[in-house]
């Protein structure tokens, strides 16, 4: 067996995707279900579009060239690079965009392949990542897209929680709906799409607090891990362990729980502190900070304490386990959203996909 690896449940994934498809249906709203926690590998995308959902989105094209077989439309997530756009219009069939000099470029590329790609503009609620901040600044940008060939304006979105941890809430989305009405009126256009976030917006389905006009959503931790992102409270019928990691044991021993001799800076440059707890179990396992962050490490035995590591060595303490380990015995963990992220994305992490 391979160390470490990760591995991935496909039917847990699809059973949550179908619950919070269900969940939006309920509300009229549509899902895109987002794929670079695991770099868009296909078949936990497939998990997704059999769950239900109506598009699959990533922040990376390359991650979205591997989507190309799909016959669901794709979203690049993160504001396209206009060193990219050939490859936006040929893969992405919608982009979520804020910068006309981009979307101009999107329209010569659009315009060279014969195609027409599709925009949703973003409007910033207060987050402070990306989108237009002033309204008029906005309606400036409308008045020269809509002069472009080969752009077509489908929708307004936002994004919350992910920079700046604003709630979304009745009051801040409904100004993005507001907002929406006013550019479907003034310039007379039908705006399908009103993208009202992320995860972070269930709470107010869960809630049963529906923000009348908000249509679509971009969900990927609350898929992968089974819980809302505003307040990180799990999602009923859902699984939080889907994804596991599993590490092999190189070595167990008896020490110190304080290093012995003059502390200085460790491997990142920082200088450690350590509480004196006597000797203690001290277990080493083959992983580390080139792979994983330690703190989105959660051990399945509550007896093993993460202590840290370094770039290649995982070093826990196991004093309090009930498990008698041996060298070559495997430890496991569950993941938050970041562990996912950098275990899939780690060339040293063995991806299982069952």
């Amino acid at each position: 067996m391979f160390y470490p690896r990760i591995e991935v449940d496909l039917n847990k994934i699809k059973h949550n995707t179908s619950t919070l498809v269900n969940l939006c249906k309920k509300y009229k709203i549509k899902v895109a279900g987002v794929t670079k926690v695991f770099c868009a590998d296909t078949e936990i995308a497939k998990a997704y579009v059999e769950g239900g959902v109506d598009y699959l989105a990533d922040s990376r094209i390359e991650n979205l060239i591997k989507l190309k077989e799909f016959k669901i439309p794709k979203i690049l997530l993160r504001l396209p690079m206009i060193s990219e756009v050939e490859k936006v219009v040929e893969y992405a069939d919608i982009s979520l965009n804020s910068e006309v000099d981009t979307i101009k470029a999107l329209s010569k590329a659009s315009k060279g392949k014969g195609v027409t790609h599709k925009i949703i503009l973003m409007y910033d609620l207060g987050d402070l990542r990306e989108g237009y901040f002033k309204e008029e600044d906005l309606f400036e940008a409308i008045e020269e897209i809509l002069k472009l060939e080969g752009i077509e304006i489908i929708g307004l979105g936002t994004n919350l929680t992910c920079y700046g941890g604003v709630i979304p809430r009745g009051e801040n989305l409904g100004r993005l709906v507001n907002l929406a009405n006013k550019i479907e009126k003034e310039y007379n256009i039908n705006l399908d799409i009103i993208s009202g976030g992320n995860s972070s917006t269930l709470h107010l389905l869960i809630n049963d607090k529906k923000i009348d006009g908000i249509n679509h959503l971009r969900l990927g931790e609350s898929i992968v891990l089974g819980r809302e992102t505003a307040f990180g409270n799990r999602i009923e019928n859902t699984y939080d362990d889907a994804f596991q990691l599993a590490a092999e044991i190189i070595e167990i021993k008896d020490k110190p729980s304080v290093p012995i001799g003059e502390i200085g800076m460790d491997a990142f440059g920082k200088t450690p502190t350590f509480v004196d707890r006597g000797v203690r179990k001290r277990i080493i396992c083959a992983i580390g900070k080139q792979d994983i962050d330690f703190d989105s490490l959660i051990p399945l035995d509550d007896g093993i304490e993460i202590l840290g590591g370094s770039s290649d060595h995982l070093i826990l303490d196991g004093t309090d386990s009930k498990v008698d380990y041996k060298v070559g015995d495997e430890i496991r963990f569950k993941l938050t959203y970041g562990g996912i992220l950098r275990a899939m994305t780690s060339a040293y992490v063995k991806k299982v996909i069952k």
